[in-house]
């Protein structure tokens, strides 16, 4: 069954950290979630005074978030002592689980600085696990090309077109089973995706058009095109294209979110809100 383009969220100019502006398109209100993905932002700006206030210390439960950077050079440092820097390509996979206490700001004082942050729901068996980040190199992020010009950076999941082999990315098992790919088209192309049946996927380009589904139903740059159940899916680029393809298995919870804390009721809200003041949240 060939999936098709049920709903779309434009992205909407908005600021968070000290500042940072940035385009919000899933997670701008809690009806623009797509279980188990809370929000996606897209940063790009070449203005230093878009971006140079960073994210400064700020606490996570209950989800995980992934940073992929573009351009641009970004530190991540976190109450663990952990440091890490994220430069283009680079991509931070940070499960927050019961608690983590982390800043992440730019490296740099021009320049462009670009890319997402995906936040990812954790089931409730999981909320509460020690905290965990990887850092993936972008030249450890598989990259397939394809045999119409176009190309694939498999962050996570296992991608196949109609003539390619399979390429698993570089997280996988995961309980949410998550994909994310950042797909490049030439204009004119034709894509044949296979996608996991059940999962909740939408697609985001970032650059140039997309034509989705059977029906060729157009879909803008900084829009987040929701998509309908299916196994596979068609895309054509209306101009030279990149695009994100992002989904994962849905988890079926209750969702309780206050900012940086997403729980599954009130009263786990209220203890996050309460461990945190007692220094207590990364314990």
């Amino acid at each position: 069954m060939s999936r098709q383009l049920r709903q779309v969220i434009p992205a909407l100019a908005t600021s968070d950290g000290a500042g940072v502006k940035i385009k919000r398109s899933l997670g701008q209100s809690p009806s623009a979630r797509l279980d188990p993905i809370l929000m996606l932002d897209e940063f790009n700006s070449d203005e230093a005074a878009d971006y140079l206030a960073g994210f400064p210390s700020h606490p996570h439960r209950g989800f995980e978030t992934v940073t992929y950077m573009l351009d641009g050079h970004m530190l991540h440092e976190d109450h663990m002592g952990n440091r890490g820097d994220l430069r283009a390509g680079d991509v931070q996979w940070m499960t927050a689980g019961r608690g983590i206490i982390h800043s992440e700001m730019p490296q740099q004082l021009e320049g462009r600085m670009r890319g997402f942050q995906l936040w990812i729901n954790l089931p409730a068996a999981e909320k509460m696990q020690p905290a965990a980040y990887r850092d993936i190199a972008a030249a450890d992020i598989p990259l397939q090309q394809l045999a119409n010009g176009g190309s694939v950076k498999v962050i996570a999941g296992e991608f196949s077109d109609e003539n390619a082999e399979t390429t698993t990315g570089a997280i996988s098992g995961r309980s949410t089973q998550a994909l994310y790919w950042d797909i490049q088209l030439p204009e004119g192309e034709t894509l044949k995706l296979s996608l996991p049946e059940k999962h909740h996927v939408f697609i985001y380009p970032y650059e140039g058009k997309l034509l989705v589904g059977a029906d060729e139903r157009e879909l803008p740059s900084s829009q987040a095109g929701l998509l309908s159940e299916g196994d596979s899916l068609q895309l054509k680029a209306k101009s030279q294209t990149r695009f994100l393809v992002v989904g994962g298995k849905p988890i079926g919870e209750p969702i309780a979110q206050y900012g940086p804390f997403v729980m599954n009721t009130a009263d786990e809200i209220d203890q996050a809100i309460n461990d945190y003041r007692n220094g207590q949240l990364a314990g």
